[in-house]
């Protein structure tokens, strides 16, 4: 444990949780949301047979997660800066885990679909603090932690589809919701006994803006819009991936489900390894410079990928190009976001709810784009990912022309 003391009055404050204990148990919250969107996902046929409808209809579920968690965000994310943190992770943990119960026992695909809505939304005020928390505990170095925090996660998404096959092998699609309530209730458990952080008992330093008026902060801070639309791009550019990757080895290159699965993998092997990387170097060179240097070389791997789907090239190329890009990608995500962060003090709750909504909401655009310039190759997803990617080195530069930075970010 370590201890933290108040800058003011130089007395002790409660104890800071051991980072071995803190950084998991944080990551292990966030990851809520990535496991109730992944982990359902191979019962959607065996749902749409138990609520006798089509599985178009099931999927709905999907969004309505998303439009959920994205309210959810920004519904919490000012009433945790005023109130405090804490208060919200035990909200949303044990909303989580009753609700997640409940889907357990439904019979109508209504109502299935309704408590989606209810369980993405009240899960939201979990993971909506923990970007604040990371702040807290790193300061300065908050990419540091980011860093970390997204090396973790990054597991969810990638063993949630084969841990809900896994438990469809043991009983039914009604098995996976329970197991997502018990895992929200033992990280409640944790969270009660063990997430003890000074700002939970420190209520003088929190916010005295109302709903609106946090928000009004978030938007009018010198500095922070074209950080923001960076991580909105870089956002997009990994939607885009997500979107398309099926489509371009499965269809485009005409790769077997095993071995998409695999490249697909490697892909988050990657985002992992940068996260390594960019966790051990960030403190050194500072979020500003880490960011522009992986735009830099991620607008070089764009551009060969874009090349060698021009030119027709067998997919190895495609999947050299799309390793290093991914790894960039990650590197420039955790920084963008941590640049943002780093300028509220009180607001940083709503500043998170603002990059989380706009996050998921513009990556949603990556679908209909895919759609809009379908050619049956490869190259509009290349092209637009290459897109975001200049779009985030033009932010980049009018951030840089707007003002002098003053603190070395």
């Amino acid at each position: 444990m370590n201890q933290a003391s108040d800058p003011q009055t130089s007395k002790p404050a409660i104890l800071i949780p051991n980072l071995a204990l803190l950084i998991p148990m944080l990551s292990a919250i966030v990851a809520i949301t990535p496991l109730a969107i992944d982990m359902y996902l191979p019962a959607m046929t065996t749902l749409a047979d138990s609520f006798n409808t089509s599985v178009t209809t099931v999927q709905q579920s999907l969004s309505i997660y998303l439009a959920g968690y994205g309210l959810g965000m920004l519904t919490f994310g000012p009433i945790a800066d005023r109130i405090g943190r804490r208060p919200l992770v035990i909200l949303g943990l044990s909303g989580f885990m009753l609700v997640s119960l409940a889907i357990g026992f439904v019979t109508k695909v209504e109502l299935f679909l309704g408590l989606r809505f209810v369980q993405a939304f009240i899960g939201a005020a979990a993971t909506v603090v923990v970007p604040s928390y990371i702040k807290e505990v790193y300061g300065q170095n908050t990419a540091k932690g980011m860093s970390y925090v997204s090396l973790i996660m990054m597991l969810a998404p990638l063993i949630a589809p084969s841990l809900g096959s896994l438990i469809l092998e043991l009983g039914e699609w009604h098995l996976i919701f329970f197991i997502l309530a018990s895992y929200a209730f033992i990280l409640l458990i944790l969270v009660i006994y063990r997430l003890k952080m000074p700002s939970d008992s420190q209520s003088e330093q929190r916010s005295k803006k109302s709903f609106f008026g946090a928000y009004a902060v978030v938007f009018t801070k010198p500095g922070v819009k074209l950080h923001i639309a960076s991580g909105m791009m870089t956002s997009f550019a990994f939607f885009c991936y997500l979107t398309a990757s099926p489509f371009v080895y499965m269809e485009v290159f005409g790769l077997d489900k095993s071995l998409f699965a695999i490249l697909f993998s490697t892909n988050v092997g990657a985002l992992m390894l940068a996260n390594i990387i960019n966790s051990r170097i960030v403190t050194r060179f500072g979020s500003r410079r880490m960011l522009k240097v992986a735009t830099f070389l991620a607008a070089i791997a764009g551009m060969g990928l874009l090349l060698v789907n021009l030119m027709g090239l067998d997919y190895h190329f495609t999947v050299a190009a799309l390793i290093p890009l991914m790894g960039f990608l990650g590197i420039m995500s955790v920084n963008a976001d941590a640049i943002v962060l780093m300028k509220f003090q009180q607001e940083t709750g709503t500043a998170t709810a603002v990059i989380g909504t706009l996050r998921f909401g513009f990556g949603a655009l990556a679908g209909p784009l895919l759609a809009l310039f379908y050619t049956g190759t490869a190259v509009p997803f290349s092209a637009l990912m290459l897109g975001a990617i200049c779009l985030v080195g033009l932010f980049q530069f009018l951030a840089h022309r707007a003002k002098p930075i003053l603190i070395d970010e």
